[in-house]
């Protein structure tokens, strides 16, 4: 694996920061903890509230107030680690805007044609008219990466949204992301955190259509001609799916597995007027664990986490007014970067500087390039969360008993 040469931050207005992660104690002397100094901390982080849930497994979570965005709790929330398809909320941040959901667009075999072996697929027929709302349907219930794929197109190429995905990123100030490719699919370098995660959850609720995807259960999908075929969402919270009951209150948001990844989850759900957002990210255990885990964390928020004091919170895109966090402690940032026991290399959880307000713009221009360098090469500062060739997605979740399914 080769380490890659950086190129130069002041040239790059802050595309560095928003791109690449910190590798070494030096760098993270002159970093910013995102979301407050607590979220870089080693272990459970809670405060004014007992009786979190004894059986978390997962090797990051984080439970968050949707409305006022204080994190009520979390563990590791800004472990760098593989999202599998919780990724394509941050492709429906960036790229849901564009279409109106009533235009129709007639599918190419090149629309299909880099799309991952392997991957979950909600069953696009290159010669068949779709409209924008069908091809959403089928990435936010099928998680299909076809569906991602045509939109990508839509949009301008892979490499074009990519590069837009991580300009995004950089405005909602979710710096532990690095995005490979827009599906979320098991690549080199595709990382995120709990973190993120949830802000890319939160900033996608405030969009009815997206409040509106990742709630519906089933839908109608084009077979080609009159013909159809019923979809149904892959999140078993939702849905009430192998020996699962659906969650009271759930609103969404995105499940995630690849055999190589793992499972991750986000999630949201009211209770009394109130909404909290929940992302847990590798359970230890397989099939319904990631769930079982997102329920009881806000079984736990709804009750006794009610008194909870915030220990950090979710920030506000820079766009929105959003003010970047003050530089922390350099000692502190250090420790962090070096990793928390059992974290393993590769997993510092405080975040870069964050340059380049005007990040956007460059990345449009130059995003495409450096889009298809990195995806060239390795970045050895990566390689903890890099899982081995030959990954399995399943449209988000593990069956029972290890089986895929598609």
């Amino acid at each position: 694996m080769r380490e890659c040469s950086r190129p130069s931050r002041r040239a790059l207005l802050g595309l560095t920061a928003a791109a690449l992660p910190l590798s070494t104690a030096t760098e993270a002397a002159a970093t910013t903890v995102i979301g407050g100094e607590r979220l870089a901390r080693n272990g459970v982080q809670v405060r004014g509230a007992s009786g979190l849930p004894g059986k978390l497994t997962a090797r990051s979570w984080l439970l968050a107030d949707g409305e006022s965005g204080e994190v009520l709790a979390s563990f590791g929330a800004h472990r760098r680690l593989a999202p599998a398809s919780t990724l394509k909320m941050l492709f429906a941040d960036t790229v849901l805007k564009k279409f109106d959901r009533t235009e129709h667009y007639k599918v190419t075999d090149a629309d299909l044609a880099d799309v991952p072996a392997g991957s979950s697929l909600v069953g696009i027929k290159p010669g068949i008219t779709y409209t924008v709302e069908q091809l959403w349907q089928g990435v936010f219930l099928r998680s299909g990466n076809d569906a991602v794929h045509v939109l990508a197109h839509m949009n301008g190429g892979i490499a074009r949204t990519v590069a837009e995905m991580q300009a995004k990123a950089a405005d909602l100030q979710a710096l532990d992301t690095h995005v490979v490719s827009p599906d979320g699919f098991d690549h080199p370098g595709q990382i995120s955190s709990a973190y993120d995660l949830t802000l890319f959850a939160r900033h996608g609720l405030k969009n009815p259509d997206f409040r509106g995807y990742c709630g519906t259960r089933t839908a109608d999908f084009p077979a080609g001609g009159k013909k159809t075929f019923q979809i149904q969402n892959t999140d078993r919270l939702l849905t009430g799916a192998w020996g699962l009951k659906a969650y009271d209150g759930l609103i969404g948001v995105k499940n995630g597995y690849t055999s190589n990844a793992g499972n991750t989850f986000t999630g949201a759900a009211t209770r009394g007027g109130r909404t909290l957002l929940v992302t847990v990210m590798h359970p230890a255990e397989g099939s319904n664990a990631v769930y079982e885990q997102a329920a009881a964390l806000l079984d736990w928020g709804f009750g006794r986490g009610r008194s909870a004091q915030a220990v950090g919170t979710l920030v506000e895109p820079l766009s929105e007014g959003g003010a970047s966090a003050s530089a922390a402690p350099a000692r502190k940032a250090a420790q962090a970067a070096a990793g928390a026991p059992g974290m393993g290399s590769g997993g510092s959880s405080p975040q870069r500087v964050a340059e380049g307000v005007g990040l956007t713009a460059l990345l449009l221009t130059a995003g495409a390039v450096m889009v298809v360098k990195r995806r060239r090469r390795a970045v050895a500062t990566y390689a903890a969360a890099e899982p081995e060739p030959g990954a399995v997605e399943d449209g988000g979740t593990a069956e029972p008993g290890g089986r895929h399914r598609r």
